[in-house]
Parts: structure tokens; sequence; C-alpha cells
């Protein structure tokens, strides 16, 4: 059998071809992320194990020497000036990369919030000659400083950064934002200089490293959400909660019924869990953190820094 070739012009005339050019948009090209080291010199105390590279696995990475953040900005045309730094969790041995960091990020950004997923250091893993509330939370109070210094470069008020930890990551935003800093922490460069409290804290069944919290009296603003049945950490959210609460702090608790551990974003099969970020999204809109302020000319306290970032 012969083949009848029609030219596409014909095609098009005789209804048997689709002008797919036309009517499909010109493709996006796929946004491009990249790393920023938090410590410009490495960070401190890690020096003999710096040239080391992470181990990662599907969703996970571990074995970090080198603190670093990934930037996630929001559209020009969303984006509201504020800031989540986005601390993982994985029990301080890895962490749980992409269903606790990257794809929050991106959740984020859909509501306008700029977005720093970090890697800090891990002080369960096996070999770790680190600590939680040494090096992981001195890694928390840079990133949270870094942001601040840069802000000017990705549009964000630097009074409106917040934190928001899952699990092993909740315990090191109660390190930041529900206790005083530790006096002797390294101070590098003028970076140090700033303010490392969040203006708001988000934690999502926060382990109980940590609690009681001294620091509540000025602790902020605070939003906690848990399963009931949390073997880990039901208990240390209902404490940190009845504290806040107590010492006058604004903070609100949202307790799954039936529910264990690490639902994240969307690994539920209950209803109500799988909207616990609108619970989140509203709590934000309440506190007036997702709407649109113009910021201070001066908004970058450290923009003249060496290492500012653009974003991509």
């Amino acid at each position: 059998m012969s083949l009848i070739r029609i030219p596409l012009a014909a095609a098009l005339l005789l209804g048997l071809a689709a002008p797919v050019a036309a009517q499909d948009p010109a493709p996006e090209p796929p946004q491009r992320f990249e790393a920023v080291k938090l410590w410009p010199h490495g960070a401190p105390g890690s020096a003999a194990r710096r040239g080391e590279r992470e181990v990662a696995r599907d969703y996970w990475v571990r074995n970090i020497h080198d603190p670093s953040l990934i930037p996630f900005p929001a559209s020009t045309a969303k984006r509201n000036g504020s800031a989540i730094v986005i601390l993982p969790g994985g029990g301080h041995k890895l962490l749980v990369w992409t269903n606790e960091g990257t794809k929050v990020a991106t959740a984020l950004n859909r509501i306008g919030v700029t977005a720093f997923v970090l890697k800090y250091r891990l002080a369960n893993e096996p070999g770790s000659t680190y600590s939680v509330e040494g090096d992981a939370a001195d890694d928390a109070r840079r990133a949270i400083r870094w942001v601040r210094a840069h802000a000017a470069d990705y549009g964000i008020d630097p009074t409106r950064v917040g934190v928001m930890g899952f699990s092993a990551g909740g315990e090191l935003v109660t390190q930041v934002a529900d206790h005083p800093e530790p006096a002797g922490r390294p101070h590098v460069d003028a970076i140090d200089a700033l303010s490392a409290r969040p203006d708001f804290q988000v934690l999502v069944f926060p382990g109980p490293r940590g609690l009681p919290a001294p620091a509540v009296a000025t602790a902020p603003p605070a939003f906690l959400v848990a399963g009931s049945r949390d073997a880990c950490c039901a208990a240390p959210s209902v404490a940190l909660y009845e504290q806040l609460r107590r010492a006058g702090v604004s903070a609100e608790l949202h307790m799954y019924a039936d529910s264990g551990h690490a639902f994240n974003l969307d690994e539920s099969d209950r209803i109500s869990i799988l909207h616990w970020p609108d619970r989140l999204f509203d709590w934000l809109a309440d506190g007036g953190w997702l709407s649109p302020r113009a910021a201070p000319a001066s908004a970058s306290p450290a923009a003249a820094l060496p290492g500012a970032a653009t974003p991509r």
C-alpha cells in the first residue's frame, strides 16, 4: 500500500492537523536553585571534615559539614515580603530533604512567601562531634541572620522573617525562638551582629529537646501542629503551647485525632490532616504575614556585604 503525504498547510485546511505551535504557550525555563554557603570560611568547628561530600539518597541527605541554604524566591507577581527558613527533620541523623524541605518551600512560594531550606549539621549521625544546642542551632541562627542580611536581594522585609521546623527541625525552632542565644557562640563577620530571633515560628510535630523553654516570655508568635497519637511529639507540642499561652504569647495549636508522626504536607489518608497547611496559611494571613507591605529602602541591613546572592 502506498502512503499519501499531505503538506502541513493542506492538512491544516482539511482539519487533519492542529496548529500546535499556535495553540500552546512557549515553555517556561525551569527554575534554577543554587546553594549558598552559610559560613564564608566554613562552619566553626567543622574544619577536620569540611572536605567530605554530602550523602544523598532518594528523599534524604546527610554527612553535612559545610552548612548551606537553598533559596526558593517567590515570584515577583506574588511575593508579599515575608520569608521562612525551613529546617527539615530526621532525628538529627539525616535531613528529610524533599518532603520536609523543598516541597514545603514550593508550597510557600504559592502564597507569596520566599523560602530558604537549610542544610544544618547533624548531631546524632554516627561519628558526629556536633551538638544540637551548639552547632546545629548555630547553623539555624546563622541562616536567619543571612536572610536578613540579604533581604533586599529577594524582596524581603527583614522584620518579617520566620522559621519553620519539622520534628528534629522543630527542636531547632525552639532553640532559636524560645531560648536565649548562649554566650560565646561564634561570630565571624558583620552578619553575626544581626538578630537571629525569628519574627514568627512554625513547629510541625516538634520533638521534646529544649523543653521547658527558658525564654518563652520573649518568644515570637507560634503555630504548632501534631498528631494526637504521636508517641514522640504529641506531648512536647502541647507542653510548648501551654508554656507560650501562660506567658501571654500569641500561639495556635492543632492536634489531629488518631494521627501519628510525620504526616508532612500530603502523607495521610485523613481529610483533616491533608488540609493542615490551609490552617497554617490562615494563621499566617491572620497575623498579617501574607499582606504585602512596602519594605523600607534600607531593608537589607548588610546588603553590601560580600556574598550577596541574586535569585535566578
